[in-house]
């Protein structure tokens, strides 16, 4: 290549193409609906271990209804995948919010009449509330060119940051709401996640027009082989078993994993120390924040730098938090609030370049099946961090489990040094 060839192709790459008008649309349509499911994420990170220790009477069981509801969130992945691969978007993502609307009034149902059973199985459905918030991201990715891939995931994450803010914050006022209507106080926020996800519901089956996913696959199907410049061309990045699509996962299911473990057991510990409820829908409502609310910093990143960079911040921050988390002092609110959101800023940074790595690895025509499996992976690696944390913290304390997760964040660094020697 001639040197005024390389530099008329820089400065080509440099003119990213103007945004499609129906992207847009879909992007304002998705900001609606992730502002009002963020409430409905909130409700069970925020009161599910307390409702735990309250209906199951064990700390060692606190981490039940995060493992079943990110359980839960394993099934809706599934489905919801399938669901989009077949019909598209807009059906998939509204069948997931209506089935979080109906978990969170069965979960409200059961701790009114404290009938455990109802309650561990609207905690499943409940969970595809969850699965559906997270695979709204790929929604927002679907009409985006490459060089925006990143900051329209991110968009969609931020999106969710209203609501998962604002959320944890309505534990004390839904909590007064449910008792004023002879429902116990634990249950308010599943009451406001009913309403919170039935909206969302609404909103997307009503306003995702056109779908993001058909009309792409219209839009890539018109093009000639040579002219498809992402995932629909085939053999970009080894396919959907390629080492693309195994990195980001393992991006995604490790920092899934630490996340989730320690987040659920930080409710019981700082009750445990005597903390109020206040103090921990501040430092959850901190941590949830720190979840979404750099999503446009990871987008521009991973747009810049390159999703594996990223990935790799990911795990050293996901470390850093661990440790401090295991070192911070317990009456220290402070400290405490500090490691989860480093907590989140790790896991926001792994997700959005996990997706990434993802999404460019797959052909078109599969990217909704292949989505779809890899948050059932996510789901798993949820469901696993929640179930473990409750034993680990009754067996060795909170300590313990933060330090463990940061040693497993950690492994991420190397994983990604050696996906990118390979690329």
């Amino acid at each position: 290549m001639t040197a005024a060839a390389a530099a008329a192709g820089t400065a080509g790459a440099g003119r990213r193409p103007p945004e499609l008008p129906e992207q847009r649309r879909v992007l304002a349509v998705l900001a609606v609906s992730q502002t009002l499911s963020g409430a409905g994420l909130a409700a069970g990170i925020t009161v599910g271990a307390l409702l735990a220790g309250e209906m199951l009477g064990s700390t060692g069981l606190a981490g039940v209804p995060s493992a079943l509801f990110t359980g839960g969130s394993v099934l809706g992945a599934l489905a919801i995948g399938r669901l989009c691969q077949r019909w598209g978007r807009r059906p998939g993502l509204t069948a997931g919010y209506a089935a979080g609307a109906v978990g969170s009034v069965g979960v409200v149902v059961a701790v009114t009449a404290d009938h455990v059973p109802l309650l561990l199985v609207s905690l499943l459905v409940y969970g595809a509330g969850t699965a559906t918030n997270l695979q709204a991201r790929y929604a927002g990715a679907d009409l985006a060119s490459p060089e925006r891939r990143g900051r329209a995931v991110s968009l969609v994450l931020l999106a969710t940051t209203l609501g998962a803010v604002v959320g944890p914050n309505l534990v004390t006022v839904s909590g007064r709401v449910a008792e004023h209507g002879g429902v116990p106080r634990l249950a308010g926020p599943f009451l406001l996640a009913a309403l919170a996800y039935g909206l969302a519901a609404v909103v997307l089956g009503s306003l995702l027009r056109p779908d993001p996913l058909r009309l792409a696959r219209a839009r890539a199907a018109a093009l000639p082989l040579d002219g498809r410049r992402d995932g629909s061309a085939a053999g970009l990045s080894g396919g959907p078993r390629g080492p693309g699509v195994r990195t980001g996962l393992a991006v995604m299911l490790l920092g899934q994993l630490v996340m989730i473990a320690v987040m659920t057991m930080t409710p019981v510990h700082l009750d445990a120390h005597g903390h109020g409820t206040g103090a921990t829908g501040l430092v959850i409502a901190l941590h949830v924040g720190a979840m979404f609310l750099p999503s446009p910093l990871s987008g521009v990143l991973v747009d810049r730098l390159g999703a594996l960079p990223v990935a790799a911040a990911s795990g050293a921050v996901l470390g850093a938090a661990g440790l401090l988390a295991a070192l911070a002092p317990p009456d220290s609110v402070a400290a405490l609030a500090t490691a989860l959101v480093l907590l989140g800023l790790g896991w926001n940074l792994g997700l959005v370049s996990g997706t990434a790595v993802v999404t460019a690895a797959v052909p078109l025509e599969r990217r909704a099946a292949t989505q779809g499996l890899a948050d059932t992976g996510l789901a798993v690696a949820g469901c696993t961090g929640g179930l473990l944390s409750g034993p680990v913290v009754a067996a060795g304390g909170f300590g313990a489990l933060a330090l463990g997760g940061a040693l497993v964040a950690l492994t991420v660094v190397p994983l990604t040094r050696l996906a990118a020697r390979r690329t």
